[in-house]
């Protein structure tokens, strides 16, 4: 076995089946000269070895970490668990074909306690390191132990409560210094010496991430999306740069054009003084344009510039994962973009018109969508909506309530169209979104792994409701100051964001311009006599 490295002048070209379709991309936008912290990767082949038990995966798996550490300690400068110039990293999934947040990550890997008073040493900030410390006790809690991040939540909630703050990112390094250890407190009988080992933090974690293939919500995913020929997925280690050393830092995603009605503009949200997962799990809401351009004032721009020359060469729409440290843009992985069946059409026409794809390569992109059942729906007459959120995926969705995945199946088992309304967008509700007419969440973000996969399916999505309250109790909710039953009619209007009681009446209407004219290379495409001249266009 053999580990592939990525940035500096070590950056090396392997194909998406053997490292995953994360680190190729990450390997070409590295010989781009593009901003890209360092990393190895651990092959795609590893994985089921892992998983069945394999006599040598074990030793495979430590010795790749191993040189894959000293590769990342060269080119870095610093070292791993370090108490004077310490290495953090990310540990990362990635198969052949993209699948959006149905596996696992664990970040900030490393941060030991030698580590975090090395930080506090570099860097002269304890609020970063122990902020650091206690976000990679949750991560590797929630994934690695498997233990149930509500505890973790609630420590946060009652910090935030007692320091009269409004969430976690106004608690001070003193705070996070208690927060750390009353969480270290929630897994010290399950740590078994990792702790104060980051070693064996990252074996734990590689293989944990190799393992989550195995995840009834990764399975789920690839039955749904016919990818049950992938063979598994890769493990990328990453170089951390850190999202969360106050407003001049931050984590988002951007995407090159609107992948829910493909307008050509980029599309960008950026969670301040935060770490990626904060942003693409759903659970943060992001901060306001005029907020990031306070703090970020040419960060839009530098993205934008990212952004035109990745479409240019991948040739189409990318879904970007960025991090900005002390005003610097890094960026941490980029793919084809999700996309509604509309934004569908429209980009591939908008991408043969400005000369980034041929017109044959469009209709294969196509190929897979229904163009005769492509319709566009809006409402006739819909009243005052009872709450509004933002608009994830485009579309009307007129359904039942449900409040898990559990009530949206047996709704939709009943005959019933369903909207499920869920706290925030969990990918582990893929089954829900699969037999959901739409989907809304209290908080979240357009560009939340689970309004990816929202969009890919085409359901209508609206998240960051935050006038949406949960009772998974008594399956009721509040929009507003409107209460609502499990099975009671709802409303969506996913471009504006608009949430409706009841059933609003609708209309159709087809994109018959743009149909034409696909139809019209369809009909080049079928005659042997246009096939020369069209092939030059």
């Amino acid at each position: 076995m053999r580990i592939v490295r990525i940035g500096a002048e070590a950056t090396e070209f392997r194909p998406a089946e053997e490292i995953g379709a994360k680190a190729a991309n990450l390997a070409r936008m590295a010989a781009l000269g593009l901003p890209v912290p360092p990393a190895f990767v651990l092959p795609v082949k590893l994985c089921s070895e892992i998983i069945s038990g394999h006599a040598n995966a074990a030793q495979h798996l430590r010795d790749g970490l191993k040189e894959g550490l000293t590769f990342l300690e060269s080119v870095t400068g610093k070292r791993f668990g370090d108490r004077r110039r310490p290495l953090l990293v990310s540990v990362r999934s990635g198969a052949a074909r993209s699948m959006p947040g149905m596996l696992d990550t664990v970040l900030d890997v490393g941060c030991t306690p030698d580590a975090v008073h090395g930080l506090i040493r570099a860097t002269g900030r304890p609020r970063l390191a122990w902020d650091c410390r206690r976000r990679f006790l949750e991560s590797f809690g929630e994934t690695v132990l498997g233990l149930d991040p509500a505890p973790f939540a609630a420590r946060i909630s009652e910090l935030v409560g007692a320091e009269g703050v409004a969430n976690d990112r106004e608690l001070d390094g003193e705070a996070l210094e208690r927060l750390a250890a009353s969480e270290q407190a929630l897994v010290e009988d399950r740590a078994d010496g990792w702790l104060d080992d980051a070693v064996a933090q990252l074996e734990a974690a590689a293989r944990a991430v190799y393992q989550s293939w195995m995840s009834e919500r990764a399975q789920t995913y690839r039955r749904l999306q016919q990818l049950d020929d992938l063979e598994g997925t890769a493990v990328t280690v990453q170089a951390m740069v850190f999202g969360n050393g106050g407003l001049s830092s931050g984590a988002g995603v951007a995407f090159s054009r609107d992948p829910s009605t493909g307008a050509p503009r980029a599309m960008i949200d950026l969670v301040l003084d935060a770490q990626g997962e904060d942003v693409v799990s759903g659970r943060r809401t992001p901060d306001t344009d005029d907020a990031i351009a306070r703090a970020l004032p040419t960060i839009r721009d530098e993205l934008g510039a990212v952004l035109k020359r990745l479409e240019g060469e991948f040739g189409d729409v990318q879904d970007v994962e960025f991090t900005v440290e002390d005003g610097k843009l890094w960026i941490l992985q980029t793919r084809t973009a999700k996309r509604t069946p509309r934004a569908a059409v429209r980009i591939a026409i908008d991408l043969v018109r400005e000369g980034l794809i041929a017109k044959d390569e469009a209709l294969a992109r196509l190929a897979g969508l229904d163009l005769a059942s492509l319709v566009e729906i809006s409402l006739v007459s819909s009243g005052t909506p009872a709450t509004c959120g933002i608009g994830a995926s485009g579309g009307i969705g007129v359904g039942r309530a449900a409040f898990d995945s559990d009530g949206a199946k047996r709704l939709a088992a009943a005959g019933e169209p369903v909207i499920l309304l869920r706290p925030d967008t969990s990918t582990a509700d893929v089954a829900g979104f699969a037999v959901a007419t739409g989907i809304v969440t209290a908080v979240g973000a357009r560009t939340s792994h689970a309004a990816l996969v929202a969009r890919q399916m085409g359901k209508p999505c609206v998240v960051g409701c935050s006038e949406l309250k949960i009772d998974a109790a008594t399956r009721q909710a509040r929009l507003g100051v409107a209460a609502l039953h499990e099975g009671d009619w709802l409303t969506i209007e996913g471009d504006a964001g608009r949430i409706y009681l009841g059933r609003c009446q609708t209309s159709q209407t087809r994109p018959e311009a743009e149909l034409a004219e696909i139809a019209t290379w369809r009909a080049h495409a079928d005659d042997p006599h246009s096939a020369c001249a069209d092939a030059s266009q």
